[in-house]
């Protein structure tokens, strides 16, 4: 298909924003990477993660030790994600390339495709947010209707009860489903990919061996199939439904927008920065914990804004993004805590699958 294109011209928002964001870090003589407190935190992460699993796979420990430490893996199998891969991915993880390089490499020894992920997130998904038909991430059917454009099923009367469990299988999707089918299909959803280098080849197959080597041949050959597929699919489900929960409350919650594509234009009736603007939404930022773990990504209108910035700039931006909003009459859409924005999203699937 051909992608959309958006308006041009429709006033200075998105120059008046860069210009004074640009000013904040000119002023206080920053660089828009991360810092050694973002580094520390990448090593913390990484290092557990590289701890439990010699742990579990290699000294066995008993049941009532290894579950919990599963429920923990998974867990930081997300946080690294968050806050090494994605910032890594966006180039935002540290001002030297090697760096940024290595941690969006990360997403290889979490199980999904870094070549895949760059086209479906940082291409895709950060230009045509919540537009049906591009964006990818908003495309779950027949389980779960995002979008009003979408058919409705008679199973989405229920999606608001279910979609808690069908989260838990995204991880465990990306590792046995999804990449394969971008890389066999050459495409995600619609858009057709661009053609991949024989490097992006051999890398695609070689991090996908490794990881089937390390995280199902070895587990199961030193540990036995079941207690293997206890553990994996335990970990594999947190790390799936802490990273959906995550990414979907930043989109399909209520407020959000969900744009249509012209069909005599073939345009999106807005300009860019206004069009992510009015399909995001933030949750909890005054939360510094949750902040710290998910990567800035409860900030995600900074983020969809400013994807080069690192995270750890995004509570300092953001009262300059608020402000420049409300000046241009644009609704900042933001939850004031975690628990609210879920009730949203609840709300929202309830609601789209009652709605024709």
């Amino acid at each position: 298909m051909t992608t959309p294109k958006f308006l041009q011209g429709k006033g200075d928002f998105h120059i008046e924003l860069k210009k004074r964001v640009n000013a904040y870090f000119a002023e206080h003589k920053k660089p828009m990477t991360g810092n050694n407190a973002l580094l520390f935190k990448a090593l913390l992460f990484c290092l557990g993660y590289i701890f439990i699993y010699i742990h579990l796979v290699f000294f066995t420990p008993v049941v009532w030790i290894a579950l919990p430490e599963c429920i923990v893996f998974g867990v930081l199998t997300a946080a690294i994600g968050f806050n090494v891969m994605h910032d890594g991915a966006h180039g935002s993880f540290s001002k030297y390339k090697v760096l940024n390089k290595m941690a969006g490499f990360s997403l290889n020894f979490l199980g999904a495709s870094a070549i895949m992920w760059n086209m479906k997130h940082n291409i895709i998904h950060h230009t045509y947010t919540n537009v049906d038909g591009v964006d990818d991430d908003i495309e779950a059917r027949p389980f779960l209707r995002f979008a009003a454009s979408q058919k409705r099923l008679r199973l989405h009367k229920f999606q608001h009860y279910y979609f808690w469990f069908l989260y838990t299988l995204l991880h465990l999707m990306w590792i046995f489903l999804s990449d394969y089918k971008k890389y066999f299909s050459g495409k995600i959803g619609p858009v057709v990919l661009r053609k991949m280098t024989i490097r992006e080849h051999i890398s695609f197959w070689a991090a996908k061996l490794i990881y089937a080597f390390m995280f199902v041949a070895l587990p199961i050959w030193l540990l036995g199939f079941v207690t293997w597929l206890v553990g994996f699919l335990l970990i594999t489900m947190v790390t799936g439904f802490i990273i959906s929960i995550v990414f979907q409350l930043a989109h399909t919650v209520e407020h959000t927008d969900f744009p249509l594509i012209n069909t005599t234009t073939g345009k999106i009736e807005n300009e860019w920065a206004m069009h992510q603007v009015a399909t995001t939404a933030n949750f909890s930022t005054g939360n510094k914990l949750i902040s710290w773990f998910v990567g800035g990504l409860n900030f995600q209108i900074e983020h969809h804004l400013f994807p080069r910035i690192s995270h750890i700039h995004y509570p300092a931006i953001s009262k300059i993004i608020k402000r420049t909003c409300n000046e241009y009459g644009l609704t900042y859409i933001e939850f004031p805590k975690m628990r609210h924005a879920i009730l949203s999203h609840v709300a929202y699937l309830r609601r789209l699958g009652k709605a024709n």
